[in-house]
Parts: C-alpha cells; sequence; structure tokens
C-alpha cells in the first residue's frame, strides 16, 4: 500500500485483514473486484472464497 508491503497473503481472508489494517473495509467475496487492489501474478482466480459460520 503507497509503495509498502503490508505482508504476504496466502488467501482471501489474509487480504481482507491487510486491507482492514489500513483503513479499507472490503467484503471477502468483493475482493475479485474491487479497484482497491492491484493484483499481481495470479490474481483473484487462485483463491477462493470459503465462509466459515
Amino acid at each position: 500500500m503507497n509503495g509498502e508491503v503490508l505482508g504476504l497473503a496466502h488467501n482471501v481472508g489474509d487480504l481482507v485483514e491487510f486491507l482492514r489494517r489500513a483503513g479499507l473495509e472490503v467484503e471477502p467475496e468483493d475482493v475479485a473486484d474491487s479497484p482497491l487492489i492491484d493484483w499481481r501474478g495470479a490474481g483473484p482466480g487462485r483463491w477462493t472464497y470459503e465462509s466459515h459460520p
């Protein structure tokens, strides 16, 4: 974010948490289409969102 690495996300939940810590609220199911994310490499199709109770 702004040139700073926030961490290495291994799943959508990790990415949503990094965004939350940066003050951005994004729902996990909206990650793939969010204009807030600049996908590099594999992209959002590499992960799937799983809802946990």
